[in-house]
């Protein structure tokens, strides 16, 4: 799944602006509910993207990001952390690198 969220995450690249290419895969008994990449401006994040995908089903599954969610709030948006919390998430898996 890591594999497959590296690959969303060059579809950002050169577009995000300040923010770095990140990719995100959501799921839950092994099938991919939600997916996202960071979207052209830095927002949103990876993350955000793949929990709107996922909806509900994002509830017990596992998040692969290829970067630490962010932890940080900021005017434009929630900390990516918060939001898997939010969704209710069982797991995160990141790479840095």
């Amino acid at each position: 799944f890591m594999a497959a969220a590296l690959a969303l995450a060059r579809r950002g690249r050169g577009r995000t602006g300040a923010n770095p290419n990140v990719g995100c895969l959501v799921v839950r008994d092994g099938l991919i509910v939600g997916r996202g990449w960071t979207r052209d401006g830095g927002r949103p994040h990876a993350e955000a993207a793949a929990l709107a995908g996922a909806g509900a089903r994002a509830a017990g599954a596992t998040a692969y990001v290829t970067l630490e969610p962010c932890a940080h709030e900021s005017p434009r948006g929630p900390a990516c952390a918060d939001t898997l919390i939010a969704a209710r998430v069982d797991s995160a898996v990141a790479v840095d690198g």
